[in-house]
């Protein structure tokens, strides 16, 4: 006797895993996932093209006239063989706080044999500038020296110009990068040769293209786009991870340069605030003044920058490591999940970005303490007034992008197939 029973029912399955099922089916193209790749896709062929037509190209300063350095001067390596105080007449470097300058003051010959040059094995005499002491300049110790030749009657000329600094420089550098390599392997490699290409980017193309007076804020996040895209990648490797985290840095970057161009707006920013800048305007020549009104907008966005990675690539990989541990989680519970983390994350990174500034500035808020002004009158004063919009304008964009990172990565996350949420590439810091 055959017995026939009826099949069981499947087992419902939870809207994620079907969706999840449906997303693999097409190949794991969700409408979400294409239209991120899309956007970010448009705003980094946007940047490259905007690149391509701000190139400055070379540029010739109309403010070299204004003489930044002397014509003829040769700056050649040297050794110290000796040192010696002596008395010398007082200059602008010893004015004392009333205002006048001693009848004489104590300073520092050095002697020194030439290390490269035409002239190079001649033992020549400086005087080291002020604050240098006998400690500072032991015989072997290497210093570069400045060489005004002979002209129009007045001799050949030897001065001081500074410590030669390239092998302790260079070692720091090549420890940072073992470092890096050690703890970070390949990873961390990369993430050092993404940041050679930002500053590559910054020296040859923003900096040029500032002193040759092109649409400041734009040529920032040009300029902002295609390094951070080029380091995301290159550090955490292509996946949609990765690019999650990019479509939040973007989306970041933008809300910083509005909230910069609105603060300076709204705080009546002047271009010039500083002895520095007069002198950079005077330099640039008849744009000057104009260019800088661009610079500073353009320094919050590349200010940004950093920060905004940091926290990006963090909420993406934690909604990431959310949604890879729980398959079945709703919308709603990764977007949670993935703020309860984002808020430990902004709490500490706002500290950091208010040090930063603190720190970069401790000169600056040392003489303002000299002067002895209200702390109201010296907050709001030019200077101090760039540093606080420059502050809050990251701040605000840092902290509005870990919510829209964290919605961009749920909604991706939510449709990837599993071989996308097991991918590697985009793991924080």
């Amino acid at each position: 006797m055959t017995v026939t029973t009826d099949p069981l029912p499947p087992e419902p399955q939870p809207p994620t895993a079907r969706r999840a099922r449906r997303a693999h089916g097409r190949g794991g193209r969700s409408a979400v996932t294409i239209a991120l790749l899309a956007v970010v896709g448009a705003i980094v062929l946007a940047a490259a093209l905007t690149l391509a037509l701000t190139w400055p190209g070379h540029v010739t300063p109309s403010g070299q006239a204004a003489g930044l350095g002397d014509a003829g001067v040769q700056h050649v390596n040297a050794e110290v063989t000796g040192s010696s105080m002596q008395s010398c007449d007082a200059s602008v470097e010893n004015m004392l706080p009333d205002g006048t300058l001693p009848a004489s003051v104590a300073c520092l010959k050095v002697e020194a044999r030439l290390t490269s040059g035409a002239d190079e094995g001649r033992v020549v005499s400086v005087y080291a500038t002020s604050g240098i002491t006998k400690g500072d300049v032991p015989a072997g110790t290497r210093i570069i020296v400045e060489h005004y030749p002979a002209a129009d009657g007045a001799p050949e000329t030897w001065a001081w110009s500074d410590f030669s600094r390239g092998v302790p420089l260079g070692a720091f550098a090549l420890a940072f990068v073992l470092v890096a390599a050690v703890v970070a392997g390949w990873r961390g490699l990369r993430a050092v040769a993404g940041l050679a290409v930002a500053f590559t980017v910054i020296w040859v193309y923003l900096l040029p293209a500032l002193v040759a007076g092109k649409p400041a804020l734009l040529v920032g996040l040009a300029a902002s786009v295609i390094i951070i895209t080029v380091a995301l990648y290159l550090a955490h490797g292509p996946s949609l991870r990765t690019t999650t985290a990019l479509g939040g840095t973007l989306a970041g970057l933008l809300l910083v340069a509005a909230l910069g161009v609105l603060g300076a707006h709204a705080a009546h920013l002047s271009p010039v605030a500083s002895e520095d800048d007069y002198r950079l305007a005077a330099l640039i020549g008849d744009h000057g003044v104009q260019t800088l009104h661009g610079v500073f907008l353009c320094g919050v966005v590349l200010a940004g920058l950093g920060v905004l990675n940091d926290v990006t690539i963090t909420q993406s990989s934690a909604v990431w490591e959310l949604r890879a541990a729980d398959p079945t989680a709703s919308w709603q519970a990764l977007f949670t999940g993935g703020m309860r983390i984002g808020r430990d994350h902004i709490a500490s990174t706002i500290y950091t970005i208010a040090f930063a500034y603190a720190g970069a500035s401790l000169p600056v808020l040392m003489v303002l303490q000299l002067y002895d002004l209200p702390l109201g009158q010296t907050l709001t004063s030019g200077i101090f007034a760039q540093e606080i919009i420059r502050t809050l304008a990251g701040s605000i964009g840092l902290i509005l992008a870990i919510p829209l990172t964290t919605a961009i990565a749920v909604s991706v996350a939510t449709r990837a197939t599993t071989r996308q949420l097991t991918a590697q590439g985009g793991h924080a810091h």
